[in-house]
């Protein structure tokens, strides 16, 4: 990834750990100026910060929780308070649940939607006023095979990642005249803290499942994340980017 001008900022929900936690680095490590979002990881969150500070880039954490409207807005607000305006937005709040679909109550599912699809709604309507009266951005949200192709024991997760593919699309229509460009990376089977839950043969069943013999790295999301939010994709909006070994195909 090219470096940018420094003067670009990005907003990474979800970045205490995991995906969100690696593309917060590779973005502030390539130019940007971050706000790490995090909801319950402070630790976490704030040693990355430091830890960027360090090294010379401009990063803040700042909790939120991005399933509340006014959470989010604040969210928001205070990026734009102590980085100026919002280029990128980078909607990667979520949270996982594996259950049967009959053991799967009301407030699962609410819950369900109010973090993965509800966060980026919120977040992405904080960002875009300024976006337009600025003339233009970037919005990736962060879904998941499983919302592509649907996952047993995960009907509500699935169904959820499955919403965030149909806003990006119909959001990068509606905002192109705009100049706003919102596209969507779908990962596969990745190494992240959320996994390590399975148990290993079910891990090494999914390694095996995938034609590249391995799992995902946040690093290799990350990657996707910064290419489809920067100026390498100037002419690529409404998309589903996978990168999942060949996992799904």
């Amino acid at each position: 990834m090219q470096q940018t001008n420094g003067s670009k900022t990005a907003v990474v929900t979800g970045a205490s750990r995991g995906i969100g936690r690696e593309t917060a680095r590779l973005l502030a490590e390539t130019g940007y100026q971050v706000v790490i979002g995090y909801h319950t990881g402070a630790a976490p969150a704030l040693q990355l910060a430091q830890a960027l500070q360090d090294k010379g880039c401009r990063a803040r954490a700042i909790q939120a929780d991005v399933s509340d409207p006014t959470d989010a807005s604040r969210l928001i607000r205070l990026a734009e308070m102590h980085f100026g305006g919002v280029d990128l937005l980078v909607n990667n709040a979520g949270i996982a649940q594996q259950k049967l679909f009959l053991d799967i109550t009301a407030q699962d599912w609410e819950r369900m939607f109010a973090v993965n699809v509800g966060g980026a709604f919120h977040c992405t309507q904080a960002v875009l006023r300024g976006m337009i009266a600025r003339g233009g951005g970037s919005i990736v949200n962060v879904s998941s095979i499983w919302g592509m192709v649907g996952a047993s024991c995960e009907v509500h997760y699935s169904a959820a990642k499955a919403a965030l593919i149909g806003m990006t699309k119909a959001l990068a229509k509606e905002l192109g005249p705009s100049h706003i460009r919102v596209n969507c990376v779908a990962p596969g089977v990745v190494d992240t803290e959320m996994n390590a839950a399975l148990d290993r043969q079910t891990l090494d069943a999914l390694r095996a499942e995938t034609p590249l013999g391995t799992l995902g790295s946040t690093e290799d999301i990350a990657q996707a994340i910064a290419f489809l939010g920067g100026e390498q994709a100037r002419f690529i909006t409404g998309q589903v980017l996978s990168p999942n070994g060949g996992f799904v195909i």
